[in-house]
């Protein structure tokens, strides 16, 4: 295809038994946002409104659900992190429901009965920072690493929050095998990672159950402006995780009547893209350095947990290159008059990119149909990061940087 295209694949793969489906029930979502809503730091963050945008497109709406402001972090992360943290301290003490809340965790009583764990991570920034603001809140230890090439100010800003972090010079896939293998060296040693593997499974489901919050709180707020159910959910990933959280909450919620689910990733780092082209519902697994400005979907080993959820109910897979990702950033950061400012980086802003090469360009009029976009259509994206990399944002916002024939 030429490179103003995007590539996707709608989803033919045979479907399993759907048994990690029920891991995003409504209920399980819920524990965890009770548990979110436990901190002094917890606000439900915006869902802006795009009208202006969805007239220009040609759809009947469309709804960015802005994480930038979760916590004050800057990204949604630290959701699943602390979710995870209060279920394996829950787990250890023997406490269930009564350790999942911010008094417990932070109380003297823990200190007495549990002498504290050390939470170990690999990250592009955003997931590191959460489980470093998170630790340091609950009274417990982190360490994390960082692949080669990432950004000094995601670098710093981890340090700021008292962890041990380096930056290696590996891809994020070894990253995640280095904190696998320090952490099995030390007593109360926990990789706290939303990548699952075989024999590690609890963890990441449990940060999947984290990010539901973020779901639970967008229908709530869509429906407060007469929006009963979105028709058109855009994701985007990286081993899958928030993709996967959304979309089986949304079928968890709304099982007779799913939207229609669009998952986007990074070309460089597209492992369930890959997956679903192979088309038998094995996954896939993207090699190399996972080169892209996209940092937090640099990722090319899938979520096994994630993947199963996504090939039985994701309807459409696609693969971006860059600039699509710069142009969400730049369509969000200067809107149509009317609408609202949303600040979103590389990562956040892809789903934005992507939705509107579909709906500009005749070469994806086939998609458009096949998706059934159109003037009643209801589109929820999500923009998962704020301004982390200041330098970064302004190169692509203000100096034009990864335009469209631009080839970085």
């Amino acid at each position: 295809m030429e490179e103003l295209e995007l590539k996707y694949v709608m989803n033919r793969m045979p479907k399993s038994e759907d048994r990690n489906l029920p891991l995003m029930s409504l209920e399980e979502v819920r524990r965890a946002r009770a548990f979110h809503e436990s901190f002094p730091q917890y606000r439900e963050t915006a869902l802006a409104d795009l009208s202006h945008m969805a007239e220009y497109l040609g759809l009947g709406g469309i709804y960015v659900k802005d994480e930038r402001w979760r916590f004050g972090l800057n990204a949604f992360k630290v959701l699943g992190a602390s979710y995870a943290m209060a279920r394996y301290i829950a787990k250890e003490t023997g406490e269930g429901e009564k350790a999942l809340s911010y008094d417990y965790l932070t109380s003297p009583e823990l200190e007495r009965e549990f002498s504290g764990a050390t939470f170990f991570t690999a990250t592009d920034g955003n997931h590191g920072r959460g489980v470093a603001w998170a630790a340091k809140r609950l009274h417990q230890k982190a360490v994390v690493h960082m692949p080669k090439g990432s950004s000094k100010a995601r670098y710093d800003n981890i340090a700021k929050e008292g962890a041990r972090v380096t930056i290696e010079d590996m891809n994020y896939d070894d990253c995640v095998r280095l904190a696998a293998r320090e952490a099995g060296q030390i007593a109360h040693g926990v990789v706290v990672q939303d990548t699952a593997w075989e024999g590690y499974t609890d963890i990441p489901g449990w940060i999947m159950q984290g990010y539901g919050t973020i779901s639970d709180e967008a229908i709530e707020q869509l429906q407060e402006v007469e929006v009963l159910r979105p028709t058109h959910i855009i994701v985007q990933a990286g081993v899958g995780s928030l993709a996967a959280s959304v979309v089986g909450y949304f079928a968890n919620r709304f099982p007779d009547h799913p939207p229609k689910f669009i998952i986007v990733e990074a070309e460089a780092a597209n492992c369930l893209y890959q997956g679903a082209l192979k088309g038998s519902g094995e996954s896939a697994v993207v090699k190399g350095d996972l080169k892209t400005i996209m940092a937090g979907l640099a990722c090319g080993e899938p979520n096994i947990l994630g993947w199963d959820i996504l090939r039985n109910h994701a309807d459409c897979f696609i693969s971006a290159v860059d600039w699509v990702a710069a142009k969400g950033m730049r369509v969000l950061a200067v809107p149509l008059k009317g609408d609202p400012v949303v600040v979103s980086g590389e990562s956040g802003a892809v789903g934005m990119g992507v939705l509107a090469q579909i709906m500009m360009h005749d070469a994806f009029t086939d998609l458009r149909k096949e998706l059934d976009l159109g003037k009643n259509s209801q589109v929820l994206l999500f923009s998962t990061e704020g301004n982390t990399d200041p330098d970064y944002y302004r190169r692509v916002v203000w100096d034009g940087a990864y335009g469209i024939r631009e080839n970085e």
